[in-house]
């Protein structure tokens, strides 16, 4: 129940919310806020709220080692949103350099922490849990319905029409946005209950899954997200895809090509970074 958590990227449109949320919890003793503007600002505005967290900000580069020196937990949810008509696809370089910088940083000042960094899809409703499987976009993202508990049965069309929806959910919130921001409270209540989750089994709660997408040999993608057991040191067993349907198999042999061409991608993009 003392977890020392940072943020990095603390004033976007998820950092805020994300930062409120962590502020809010018993289990965070000390709130590091990290972004290149208006952290001071976030920290201040935050540091009103009566609870147990002590909340600092961070501002710049220059002052990101001081933030990171004995976290126990780091959330990277820093980055450039999409705008309507843009796909993920086209920040690659830029969030994967944003990225990139912010996790170096972490192996040199915080070797030892957990680092969760924030990415599609989102979360469960509540009593009601549907694992979800594969990528990061489109059709990489696949609701595992099948194994949805309560159990829920759908018709052939109804199924491929929520199917689609929960793919394009992010698209679904830039649009409806309309240009003025994408999906960020949704994605930082995500980002709060996997970091929840992840102290939860770190301070030795059994029995903590979470989906995330993480090294795998699950499959053919080097990479692939599938339920994970959490524990004291992260993840203590990968619990694999399990049996799915038939359209459900379909839809994990058509996200392959896309998935390892993205992969393929950020791993040249990994071996050149400097």
């Amino acid at each position: 129940n003392n977890a020392k958590v940072a943020v990095l990227g603390a004033s976007g449109g998820i950092g805020q919310p994300l930062s409120l949320l962590l502020k809010n919890s018993p289990l965070v003793s000390r709130l590091s806020l990290y972004d290149i503007a208006h952290t001071p600002g976030v920290a201040a505005d935050l540091s009103h709220i009566e609870t147990r967290a002590s909340v600092k900000g961070f501002l710049g580069p220059e002052q990101l080692p001081e933030c990171l020196k004995g976290c126990d937990v780091v959330v990277i949810p820093a980055g450039v949103p999409r705008k309507p008509g843009m796909t993920r696809d086209d920040l690659f370089n830029t969030n994967a350099s944003i990225v990139a910088t912010l996790t170096s940083a972490c192996a040199k000042h915080c070797p030892e922490a957990m680092i969760c960094i924030i990415s599609n899809p989102g979360l469960d409703p509540a009593r009601v849990s549907v694992p979800v499987i594969g990528g990061h976009a489109g059709k990489t993202i696949i609701p595992l319905i099948s194994q949805c508990t309560p159990k829920v049965d759908f018709p052939q069309d109804q199924l491929e029409k929520l199917t689609g929806r929960i793919q394009e959910a992010g698209t679904e919130v830039v649009k409806a946005k309309a240009g003025a921001g994408s999906a960020t409270l949704s994605m930082a209540y995500a980002g709060a209950r996997f970091v929840f989750s992840l102290v939860d089994a770190m301070n030795g709660k059994e029995g903590v899954i979470e989906c995330a997408f993480v090294k795998s040999e699950e499959t053919e993608s080097p990479y692939f997200s599938t339920p994970l057991l959490l524990g004291k040191n992260g993840i203590e067993k990968n619990l694999g895809i399990g049996k799915i349907s038939p359209f459900e198999e379909k839809m994990v042999a058509e996200a392959m090509a896309e998935l390892k061409a993205s992969i393929k991608k950020g791993e040249e993009f990994a071996k050149s970074f400097k």
